[in-house]
């Protein structure tokens, strides 16, 4: 999953549309709210992107739904995107800071380098996306 898709799972299984009110989820809930509102302002709110980070935000345990917002990240090129790279590695950053007992499902992993992938489990994937930038 690349890193935008696997920051907005990541957040919205660590609770952000549930109202936690400590400081720290409250920060995910910020940088969560900031990745969104950076896709709408640079795909639009009638996107096929925005639709599918809205289904995903319904049901962000579906594996269908992830893919879809994964497919949809990639068509519109997205992980092309600084700026939303840079907001997805500060969510998931704060993510992975949460205290334990914050939901927090799959698995992502942000290396830099050329050609680094990792997928554990049985049946697992990975992706490498290449922008060009190291």
């Amino acid at each position: 999953m690349d890193t935008i898709s696997g920051a907005i799972v990541a957040a919205l299984s660590a609770g952000v549309t549930a109202g936690l009110s400590t400081v720290a989820h409250q920060a995910v809930v910020e940088a969560y709210q900031r990745l969104k509102a950076l896709l709408i302002r640079k795909f639009g709110a009638e996107s096929d992107l925005a639709k599918a980070l809205a289904e995903v935000e319904k049901k962000p345990d579906s594996e269908g739904r992830q893919k879809t917002l994964a497919e949809e990240v990639a068509a519109a090129k997205a992980t092309e995107d600084a700026e939303l790279v840079r907001a997805a590695e500060a969510l998931l950053e704060l993510v992975r800071g949460l205290p334990d007992g914050a939901r927090y499902v799959g698995n992502v992993q942000i290396a830099r380098g050329r050609g680094i992938a990792q997928a554990l489990g049985s049946g697992a994937t990975s992706t490498v996306n290449v922008t060009g930038k190291e």
